[in-house]
């Protein structure tokens, strides 16, 4: 059985046979033609969800981050084609901590050496030679600087640990401004504790190390009160000495705990206890609109739900639209950690679509077993098998593609640690693309995959047409084997002689790299 996948690709595929099989499919009186399914999810119809999206940044200040009426629109948009397209829409509340720059921040020496250092743009544009920290408080500041157990030069190795206890305020002049370093612990640890010693703002420079010289660009995970920048290693050194050096610092910032919400779509057809879930975040960074990140992902989501809504299925399929995503993953972990034990048993994978249409894209599956060598986290078992359903599907094409690893980045980190199984399809975000991957995907090797990452340049503009039908080709053939197959992925699942299959995968790591 082969269709054409429409949306400028050109190309005929196969999907049935060629993809996993469908046990035992259907529960209704006819099985469907999963052909025909997969094929009226395409390109153009996902593209006219994206200029949707945009027209809702562009009546909200250019932004759909959370916790902005740009987001609740692009909230009420998706639940609204979700209730039409038939599903159970469950609108989530849960509070988190809200940032934004409000202006460009200042940061100069006062003496010994009249100084103003480049700053980092909040649009996000550029990197200066420092950068307010996300959770900062707002001020204007004029101050002497306190060195706190600095370590300089530099350790041969990561070691500081400037700030990380409050003895290290020992003596620490209140009204000061504190002047730490990166080291062992968190720099909220650190602006806490210089906080809390009466310092009048914070400056963390980096520590010194190979790959440890650059302009700081952290987040304080919750907000603060006083100003904190982080600086280059650089510039960190030449304001430790003198002693006495005198600085202005002054940020613009808005730093509050807000109300923001998921959506979750139910089916309201297949069996309760076998949950096949997909999830996009649906949030944009503040200084954007977030076609790309994630517009793409939720748009190729809420359009291959909208085809199967009202078609009965094997097992139930939830869509999830993640609130603060870019703040942490706020949205996913708090779902997650809502669940009770039961429920999450329920869902017995997870896929995940952040970034499908990035303009010098690369075809990236998540790497479920490692397969790929790299050394990174391996997902819970069955995640090899969902890794492999999108290699196939992209075999079928002829189309190139390569590994990813679950580096703990996006929406499938919580769910992973919860034991189950992932994967998922990424384009590529800031990362730089690869001789190898220009010449399976075209486009332009040594740049970015994404030049307009977390910029306000993330339009529609900033879509490839082609990488996104392909995407939503894979998310719609994923999304109809899953939903039809007695054959799911996950021990729990399957069928004996297949569940040995399963069992034989490489197990999740306990820990994941922290996210973005």
């Amino acid at each position: 059985m082969r269709i054409t996948l429409r949306g400028g690709t050109g190309v005929a595929l196969a999907i049935v046979a060629l993809v996993l099989p469908m046990a035992a499919a259907g529960p209704a009186a006819a099985d469907p033609d999963p052909a025909r399914l997969a094929q009226t999810a395409n390109g153009p119809a996902v593209k006219r969800h994206l200029q949707k999206l945009q027209q809702i940044a562009d009546a909200n200040g250019g932004t759909r981050a959370a916790g902005t009426p740009g987001h609740d629109a692009s909230r009420d948009y998706v639940a609204g084609v979700l209730k039409k397209a038939g599903y159970k829409v469950t609108i989530q509340p849960f509070e988190f901590p809200f940032f934004k720059e409000n202006s460009t921040a200042l940061l100069e020496q006062i003496s010994p050496e009249p100084k103003v250092y480049a700053p980092t743009p909040p649009n996000g544009s550029g990197v200066g030679e420092f950068a307010t920290m996300t959770y900062s408080g707002s001020g204007a500041v004029t101050g002497t600087l306190q060195n706190v157990d600095l370590t300089l030069p530099p350790a041969p190795s990561p070691s500081s640990t400037s700030g990380c206890e409050a003895s290290d305020f020992a003596g620490f002049t209140p009204g000061n401004i504190a002047l730490l370093q990166r080291g062992t612990c968190d720099f909220r640890v650190k602006a806490q504790n210089a906080q809390a010693a009466g310092a009048t703002a914070a400056i963390i420079f980096n520590e010194g190390q190979p790959g440890r010289t650059a302009t700081l660009q952290g987040t304080l995970g919750t907000p603060l009160t006083i100003p904190v920048v982080g600086v280059s290693f650089a510039v960190g050194q030449e304001l430790s000495s003198p002693a006495g050096t005198v600085v202005r610092l002054k940020t613009d910032t808005t730093s509050e705990y807000r109300t923001t919400h998921n959506v979750i779509a139910d089916s309201k057809y297949g069996d309760a206890n076998k949950v096949v879930q997909f999830g996009a975040h649906l949030d944009s960074v503040v200084a954007g609109p977030g076609i790309n990140d994630n517009g793409s992902g939720s748009a190729a989501i809420l359009e291959v739900a909208s085809v199967l809504g009202k078609i009965p299925t094997r097992n139930k399929l939830r869509f999830s639209f993640w609130s603060a995503e870019e703040l942490g993953l706020l949205g996913s972990e708090h779902y997650v950690a809502s669940l009770a034990p039961a429920e999450l048993a329920k869902i017995k994978l997870y896929l995940n679509f952040d970034m499908v249409a990035s303009p010098n894209y690369a075809l990236k599956i998540y790497d479920g077993d490692d397969s790929d060598a790299t050394g990174a986290p391996a997902g819970p078992a069955g995640s090899a098998e969902i890794e492999k359903l999108f290699e196939k599907y992209f075999d079928t094409l002829r189309q190139g593609h390569v590994g990813t690893d679950f580096d703990g980045r996006s929406d499938y980190g919580p769910f992973i640690e919860a034991g189950v199984p992932a994967g998922g399809l990424f384009t590529g975000a800031e990362g730089v693309k690869t001789t190898d991957e220009q010449a399976k995907f075209g486009g332009t090797a040594g740049q970015p995959y994404d030049s307009c990452y977390h910029q306000a340049c993330d339009t529609v503009a900033n879509i490839n047409d082609k990488a996104l039908a392909l995407n939503t080709g894979a998310i719609a053939t994923a999304a109809v084997v899953y939903a039809f197959s007695g054959d799911l992925p996950g021990p729990d699942t399957r069928p004996a002689t297949a569940a040995r299959r399963t069992l034989a995968a490489p197990a999740t790591a306990d820990h994941l790299p922290a996210a973005r």
